[in-house]
């Protein structure tokens, strides 16, 4: 129970693994932060993953910000989500509170005046850059909902390429094509196997869209919009798919977060549904606070109330459909445990609930054995997940059973 958890914490203040965990999370937390190392140059010289951050506030005057990694090894992989499930969170922390991001303040309705940072964001392996900054970077850090942290910041004066960027010919057609739209840019690329990920940071730098419509978009925005895009796509397919001939029912364990899937054989529908425990990222308070939403057949014309989640997560449901040659009504639940409470962005939702469906799902012929097969994975009642899923009210109604009381 939460007051459990909290006098646990009030007893240990992270000295006695009261909690069960090897390392105290906000103990560790506090040490991330305090290796922070403060950068006195006003010059530098190191590798970018590459890596290019763009702010949102003072829009639509932001500022774009690319990022080098002063020491450290395996630079590739400092952004690039799609690598980080087998990393500790403590260690992608540290890894992204170690990028140092030099800061220009740009009209995002010029990116033409961007084209070295647009070459950066192009390249698939790191590039060597050379920085001068007004003054030496400060150490602050920057922690948003949709992205992953970052660390010190300071405005650049200059910047220079050093090395040899590798641009992929899938990039470097997209770049050059300026009658593609935004839209179709996105899919040229996912359909080439460029990762979501890159495909996001592009978007961002303004690379995309017709001559003359191309804008720097902030990669809040351009993380959600590019998994909307693509998923978007797919459900295009995925309705046109024969149904799945029995429930099919998914969960996977990570990082004080439980996963679930339940595909029931009906035509597409999605819903998304969040349950934070208390003391963690968004739930300060002592109650488990629920939410959800959802969309029918006919999709949705408004803007998921969940944010970018939503849309993370209905990608890697759509990609499942695709591989699997089926659609189906997918209900996903997502529970946040005690001690997850630092934002690190959606890409956690996206890649979990990815590797969720690479695992072989347990099948059952109603929804009756699928809901005890929830009620025993899951902390929450039941009653209040069928209270507060729309579709699994759908589908009992459907079925015309009575709701188990177990």
């Amino acid at each position: 129970m939460p007051e459990t958890i909290v006098k646990s914490c009030l007893l240990c203040r992270g000295t006695r693994n009261l909690c069960g965990k090897e390392v105290c999370p906000q103990i560790s937390y506090w040490n991330t932060i305090q290796k922070l190392k403060t950068i006195e140059s006003y010059f530098i010289e190191a590798p970018s993953p590459p890596s290019v951050f763009v702010g949102r506030i003072g829009y639509p005057r932001v500022r774009v910000a690319p990022a080098v990694v002063p020491e450290g090894s395996n630079v590739e992989i400092y952004d690039m989500p799609e690598k980080w499930l087998n990393i500790n969170l403590n260690e992608i922390l540290q890894m992204r509170l170690s990028l140092l991001r030099a800061c220009i303040n740009v009209d995002v309705a010029k990116p033409e005046k961007m084209e070295d940072v647009k070459i950066l964001a192009a390249s698939s392996k790191p590039v060597d850059l050379e920085l001068r900054f007004s003054k030496p970077p400060r150490p602050y850090i920057k922690l948003d909902v949709n992205s992953p942290p970052l660390g010190p910041a300071g405005i650049l004066e200059k910047l220079r390429i050093l090395g040899n960027p590798k641009i992929p010919k899938p990039i470097d057609r997209v770049l050059l094509d300026r009658e593609l739209t935004a839209t179709e840019a996105v899919m040229n690329l996912y359909s080439n196997s460029i990762p979501v990920s890159h495909i996001q940071k592009l978007f961002s730098i303004g690379v995309f869209g017709k001559a003359g419509f191309r804008k720097i978009v902030p990669t809040r925005w351009s993380i959600t919009a590019v998994d909307s895009i693509i998923s978007k796509r797919l459900i295009e397919k995925v309705k046109k798919l024969p149904v799945f001939d029995s429930y099919l029912f998914f969960e996977r364990r990570h990082e004080n977060n439980t996963f679930i899937a339940i595909i029931a054989p009906y035509r597409w529908s999605y819903e998304w549904i969040e349950a934070w425990f208390p003391y963690t990222t968004w739930n300060p308070g002592m109650r488990i606070e629920v939410e959800d939403d959802w969309e029918d057949f006919r999709g949705r014309s408004t803007y998921a109330s969940l944010g970018g989640c939503y849309y993370a997560a209905r990608l890697a449901t759509a990609e499942y459909m695709i591989r699997e040659g089926r659609q189906g009504t997918a209900i996903l639940i997502r529970e946040i445990y005690e001690g997850f409470f630092l934002p690190i962005g959606v890409w956690f939702v996206r890649e979990n609930v990815r590797e969720m469906f690479k695992n072989k799902p347990e099948k059952f012929g109603d929804i009756r054995e699928v809901l005890e097969r929830l009620s025993s994975s899951t902390r929450i009642q039941l009653s209040r997940w069928i209270k507060t899923s729309r579709l699994l009210t759908q589908i009992l109604l459907q079925s015309r059973l009575e709701v188990p009381r177990l």
